[in-house]
């Protein structure tokens, strides 16, 4: 059954949200990373992160293989539990997947899937039928859609967001959509170059209304910077936020991972760190951060180079007893 809009996605998911939302905790620093060599292969591997439950892990990939659709695809690896090696990442298939660039994948409960696409349809932001051409080493400017996976029939047809000043999508590029259930409402967060206050990319804030239907975003200033702020996501009780800058001062390619929290959902962020770790933020760029369900393992991409198309990486860390 094809999807009718976007809002009746949005507020299908909203309840699942609310029966999963957890107490804040306390975790140790995060551990040395490791390459996700199940999943890796020579072609571009980037935007990795887990469903909820952790036995499933989307990102994309740029392979050249059986079933591909276009220039950068969705893919789904699964393990049987959290101990589990990954299996072999699969595609998912010719309706999520477009012709063109399809990116930064966000699994929600009840096998909803929010990710990007610069693919060019009826609903599309950018105007023309021609997608912007691709900056150097990353996809096409998209827009942020909505599918369900259904048990017997498959994907349904994504459904854009809606664009701006209805919704949150631009004719800019956005990222990373990260949805998360707050005692003040439904947040999704997301990065954009494409509104009136950008200042390149920016991290953003869309309200959620208990009709499903989703804002313009609000730019968050205390994340973002005259610098490429950039693929943001929270942490399932609203606490935390991981996303990639070159704040620090470095090229444009080099990007790093950077954490904020707060106290509760109602507070201002506090200012972004960078991870110290220089094992996670390398002279490398490190992009798409993304968090367990539990919070205890960090997943991201890493290009040593322009050149480089990209692996998959993750850190853990350790849950401690007491608050954040």
């Amino acid at each position: 059954m094809k999807l009718q809009s976007a809002t009746c996605g949005i507020s299908a998911v909203v309840g699942l949200l609310l029966a999963g939302t957890v107490s804040a905790q306390h975790f140790g620093p995060w551990s040395d990373p490791q390459p996700v060599s199940a999943i890796n292969t020579p072609a571009a591997e980037g935007c990795p992160i887990e469903s909820p439950s952790g036995l499933d892990l989307y990102i994309a990939s740029s392979r050249n293989v059986p079933g591909a659709q276009g220039k950068l695809d969705l893919y789904r690896a699964h393990r049987d539990t959290l101990q589990s090696d990954w299996g072999a990442a699969e595609n998912l298939g010719p309706l999520v997947n477009s012709s063109e660039f399809d990116y930064c994948p966000t699994p929600l409960p009840g096998k909803w899937l929010l990710f990007v696409s610069s693919r060019q349809n009826a609903d599309d932001c950018y105007p023309g039928n021609t997608p912007p051409p691709p900056p150097v080493g990353g996809p096409s400017a998209g827009d942020m859609y909505i599918t369900r996976e259904n048990p017997a029939h498959g994907w349904e047809e994504p459904v854009n967001l809606g664009c701006f000043p209805s919704g949150p999508n631009t004719v800019g590029a956005e990222f990373s959509p990260s949805l998360v259930e707050t005692p003040e409402g439904t947040r999704l967060f997301f990065s954009s170059n494409g509104y009136p206050d950008s200042q390149g990319q920016d991290i953003y804030m869309s309200r959620v209304l208990p009709d499903g239907r989703i804002l313009p975003g609000e730019r968050i200033a205390e994340l973002s910077t005259a610098a490429d702020d950039r693929m943001p996501n929270v942490s399932k009780d609203g606490l935390e936020i991981v996303f990639s800058s070159n704040r620090a001062g470095t090229s444009a390619f080099d990007q790093d991972i950077y954490v904020s929290t707060r106290t509760d959902t109602a507070s201002p962020w506090s200012p972004p760190k960078r991870i110290d770790n220089p094992a996670i933020n390398t002279p490398a760029s490190e992009t798409r951060a993304s968090l367990s369900a539990d919070d205890t393992r960090l997943y991201f991409g890493r290009k040593l180079n322009v050149d480089d198309p990209g692996d998959v990486y993750v850190s853990t860390r350790t849950k401690i007893t007491g608050g954040r």
